[in-house]
């Protein structure tokens, strides 16, 4: 089931791509996390709950490599997850971000998918990018119903992974 987001549903993101450029534009959102929205929105609650349980099973491709370097490595278990969960973040030549997510057994789908749907939008941002991307773009890719019944977890890797933007920018001054 974990390839069919990228077999069935892909084509469909691709075909996406490229027809939001205006409302790209008008958008607070990086780039990639505006097309992941605008493919989540299209989709009926089936297919949209069915490419999250997908993208859940890809969470592992966003976990620290073994050797991998970063700046900032904030691993906890808060109140608000039921396990671990690790923001490893390190700037590129450029400025622009890398995250990786550790997550321990525990963390259920929805989490999981989040940190994939997060790692893949906000991957190559800048610091300011990350930090001020506002939180309603949650329940326009995973669904207002889906938002209710966990609404204290579904914001949960997004507000880790802006300290610890905040906390490289910071560094940085």
């Amino acid at each position: 089931m974990a390839d069919s987001f990228q077999e069935s549903s892909q084509t469909r993101f691709s075909e996406k791509i490229g027809h939001n450029e205006a409302r790209m534009s008008e958008m607070p959102y990086p780039a990639a996390l505006d097309e992941l929205i605008a493919f989540f929105e299209s989709l009926p609650e089936g297919e949209r709950r069915e490419n999250l349980i997908d993208l859940a099973a890809q969470a592992s491709k966003h976990a620290p490599k073994e050797g991998e370097l970063f700046e900032l490595q904030d691993v906890r278990k808060d109140a608000e997850c039921t396990d671990t969960v690790g923001v490893h973040v390190r700037r590129g030549e450029d400025g622009s971000l890398h995250f990786a997510i550790s997550l321990g057994p525990k963390v259920q789908t929805l989490t999981r998918a989040l940190t994939t749907i997060l790692c893949r939008g906000l991957n190559g941002c800048s610091p300011e990018q990350v930090i001020d991307v506002p939180q309603d773009f949650v329940p326009r890719i995973i669904g207002a119903e889906l938002v209710r019944l966990r609404s204290q977890t579904v914001y949960y890797v997004l507000n880790r992974m802006k300290q610890a933007a905040r906390g490289l920018s910071a560094a940085a001054e």
